[in-house]
């Protein structure tokens, strides 16, 4: 009961601070996804070491917080995607803003 308490402690100490990336550079979240792979892969392995040892109670633990880290990489991987929203006038394109995320970067004009 001890064990399984210290690795839920650990793992949310772990994955707590890195949640908060709401006012980051990019390279701070470029650091923080890396950070939450990393986590993620380490994690899993260490629920796959206990698992094989027999201790399910840690291993379902620990596969819970790869888990979670694993989704937040995938939120921020998503996030930085840049994608296209066209602006049209009378049925033709016009010009498209360039987002990343649901974040406005820049707009291009198109030629006429």
């Amino acid at each position: 009961m001890k064990r399984i308490l210290i690795t839920t402690l650990l793992s949310v100490t772990l994955l707590l601070p890195l949640s908060a990336s709401f006012a980051q550079s990019a390279a701070e979240k470029q650091k923080d996804k890396n950070l939450m792979r990393n986590l993620g892969v380490g994690l899993g392995a260490a629920a796959l070491d206990k698992a094989v040892k027999g201790k399910h109670k840690d291993a379902a633990i620990l596969g819970a917080a790869a888990a979670l880290a694993g989704k937040k990489y995938e939120d921020q991987r998503k996030s930085q995607k840049e994608w296209r929203s066209y602006q049209t006038k009378r049925g033709k394109k016009v010009g498209y803003w360039i987002m990343r995320g649901n974040t406005k970067v820049r707009y291009v004009a198109l030629k006429k």
